[in-house]
């Protein structure tokens, strides 16, 4: 007999649930992380007395009232309600595309004025593709024309995201973009969901909540002793990336990744919001994000001396570099099927979580996979 039930890989969301509800099931558990410290990209560093999302801002939300419940059964969460703001050559516009932001567009005051001006644009696209032969579009920027019209693609998606992906729109997959969420309302609200928050106090909270009373060890990599760590365990639950489990031996996956540069600033509001977009082309960052907004709210912010900003530059993931987003491209996607099959081939180990399924994942719906599991 083995000396534990499950070794879980990588201590982020995905495998920090797996062993919460593991060792409630009475199941010996050991969690190993190659970093310094526990919770993956949820982990928060405390600067100024200021939780700062280390690896990029997480807001979590969702539908699933078991899942909210679940969460704040461990740590409370707030009321944070995500309302992004674009800034686009120093003009702002609201997100999600609104009634507020058709105003701030084209200065339209009703729905049915927005709705007009959308269509119209719409249709210039569709009649400019019917001339040239097109009849579906090939690309990104053609499918958000054909979805939302030119000026708010080229004001407020065109730059970002070919700063995001590294690549033209024209040369992105339309598939990125089939859909646009488009409000005749005045709701700057970004999500649908019924719950949305942040755990009072961070999410490190979250973290030591979810492993209290599970074996855990840091500054410790699988792959240094790889035949070790697997004689522990009956089981290995791996989060890390797919192609590295496998040696790379059908290549390499591609992905995305984040630079950050963080700066402590002598002020207590830098930007009056936790999240600005910075839409232009010109700006290399993608996005400025202000972490106390995330947890102080009106004169909380001034009583904090100081704040916190972090911009953000995408990037081509390089080794060394924490890989963030799988590329969504015919090579990529295909050589990620053919990964994932091997995975479903192994009866011993469990690939859970955005790497290990090469897939993108909300915070919410990882751990609703992990509750949908057999453990």
């Amino acid at each position: 007999m083995k000396k534990y039930d499950y070794l879980i890989v990588g201590s982020g969301l995905f495998g920090a649930t797996f062993a919460h509800l593991a060792h409630k099931k009475g199941k010996r558990c050991l969690v190993i992380d190659k970093r310094p410290h526990l919770g993956g990209n949820v982990y928060c560093e405390n600067v100024e007395g200021i939780n700062v999302h280390v690896y990029g801002a997480h807001i979590f939300h969702t539908s699933n009232k078991e899942v909210w419940d679940f969460v704040n059964a461990i740590t409370p969460f707030n009321r944070y309600t995500n309302s992004p703001v674009a800034n686009y050559n120093g003009r702002l516009y609201n997100l999600p595309f609104n009634m507020n932001t058709f105003y701030q567009m084209w200065g339209v005051t009703t729905p049915e004025a927005a709705k007009a001006k959308i269509e119209e644009q719409r249709q210039e696209t569709l009649e400019a593709m019917k001339a040239a032969g097109i009849t579906e579009p090939r690309n990104l920027e053609e499918q958000a024309l054909t979805l939302i019209g030119r000026d708010i693609y080229e004001r407020l998606i065109k730059g970002y995201t070919e700063k995001q992906w590294g690549r033209k729109c024209t040369d992105l997959p339309a598939f990125i973009i089939r859909r646009l969420p488009v409000r005749l309302v005045f709701d700057n609200n970004y999500f649908n969901d019924s719950y949305q928050g942040i755990p009072i106090g961070g999410y490190n909270l979250l973290i030591e909540g979810l492993l209290d009373g599970v074996e855990c060890r840091v500054g410790t990599d699988f792959f240094d002793d790889r035949q070790h760590f697997e004689a522990l365990a009956e089981k290995v639950v791996y989060t890390g990336k797919i192609d590295e489990y496998f040696d790379y031996e059908l290549g390499q996956l591609n992905y995305r990744t984040v630079r950050f540069e963080q700066e402590t600033l002598d002020k207590p509001n830098y930007q009056g919001n936790a999240v600005v977009n910075y839409t232009d082309a010109a700006t290399p960052y993608t996005r400025i994000i202000e972490h106390k907004h995330f947890e102080m709210f009106g004169q909380q912010v001034y009583d904090c001396p100081k704040t916190v900003i972090s911009r953000e530059y995408s990037t081509e993931w390089q080794a060394g570099m924490e890989p963030y987003y799988p590329v969504n491209d015919e090579r990529n996607n295909t050589l990620a099927d053919q990964y994932r099959a091997m995975a479903a081939a192994r009866q011993d180990v469990i690939f859970g979580g955005r790497l290990a399924e090469y897939k993108y994942y909300d915070m919410a719906p990882i751990i609703e996979k992990v509750m949908s599991l057999d453990i």
